[in-house]
């Protein structure tokens, strides 16, 4: 059903292995991009998935990242190390630059993973699906909406499709982020689109960098479903108070997150009360500032807790 899209860094691999539990229960499956060469993250993420006897997308030819176009090392330790294990799958990413043979002998090399096709930005999709038929409807395959019209998406009916959007508006600048907005109906709009899962992702968008540069505003991001809104999901920027200068992070935590509470705090609050919530709150409480990538996994995790309470998996 949902598939939220994680590039591998730490704080990514870190909410795979908490919410994998949760992930399991709820019949969600992550698709992971790994970005770094240290795998001992991720070793660790998919033990927690097999742990949880969740699923798991594992990508094995990543596009960004240290491991961009050398993707031995992840092949080796699905062969390695998860070879018996069902839950985990090999992904396949399809970029522009990938060609119908590239694309056929990664699936021959990994035909042991139940490979998925995750298409984002190929060009060939007629010619790949007539190369795999007749196997086309035993094929699971992934669609980055902006880079897959529905001309391009007909070739895979018959197939398990699911349908990724990225609901996170990119801004240069965080400051230039407006307190509100939508951010997807997708996970209740999907079954109409004809497709059988959704996914996202999360709060982070489908932008690469390795690294965000000062940050002269902090924000803090949460999701929420909107019942007034045919339960369209909405997202808060929560921004600082200051945004002219990168010194005082931790201050500028203090102020962001003291905005969230303000919302929190409303009798009309429509945000979910989530474990993640409950972390907020209490660092609010203690005053502290425990980094921006522990924020940014909290907010994940809330995003996660906030669509598994929506389809009856949550707490």
């Amino acid at each position: 059903m949902y598939h939220p899209y994680f590039r591998g860094k730490q704080f990514d691999l870190l909410t795979i292995r908490e919410m994998a539990p949760l992930l399991s229960a709820a019949g969600f499956c992550p698709i992971i991009e790994p970005v770094r060469d240290v795998l001992g993250g991720l070793n660790k993420a998919l033990d927690a998935v097999v742990e949880a006897d969740g699923r798991a997308i594992m990508i094995v030819n990543p596009h960004h990242g240290d491991l961009s176009g050398a993707g031995e090392p992840l092949k080796d330790m699905l062969k390695e190390k998860f070879l018996d294990m069902p839950g985990i799958s090999a992904g396949i990413l399809l970029k522009q630059v990938t060609s119908v043979p590239e694309a056929l002998k990664c699936y021959e090399q990994n035909s042991s993973h139940s490979p998925v096709f995750i298409h984002a930005g190929f060009g060939e999709a007629k010619a790949l699906a007539e190369r795999l038929d007749p196997f086309t409807k035993g094929n699971c395959h992934v669609f980055f909406e902006n880079h897959c019209g529905k001309l391009y998406l007909k070739h895979f009916k018959g197939s398990h499709r699911v349908l990724l959007r990225d609901g996170f508006e990119h801004v240069k600048r965080n400051r230039d982020h407006v307190p509100l907005q939508k951010f997807s109906d997708l996970h209740v709009t999907f079954e109409d689109e004809g497709m059988d899962g959704f996914g996202d992702f999360l709060i982070v968008g489908d932008e690469y960098s390795e690294s965000g540069g000062p940050a002269y505003a902090i924000a803090i991001h949460l999701t929420f479903i909107d019942p007034d809104k045919e339960d369209e999901m909405w997202i808060h920027h929560f921004l600082s108070e200051r945004q002219d200068t990168p010194k005082d992070p931790a201050g500028k935590f203090a102020e962001a997150l003291a905005r969230m509470m303000q919302v929190l705090n409303r009798p009309n609050n429509k945000i979910l009360e989530t474990e993640a919530v409950k972390e907020f709150r209490k660092l609010y409480k203690d005053g502290h500032f425990p980094g921006l990538g522990h924020v940014k996994k909290l907010s994940m995790n809330h995003h996660i807790e906030t669509l598994a309470h929506y389809f009856g998996k949550g707490k």
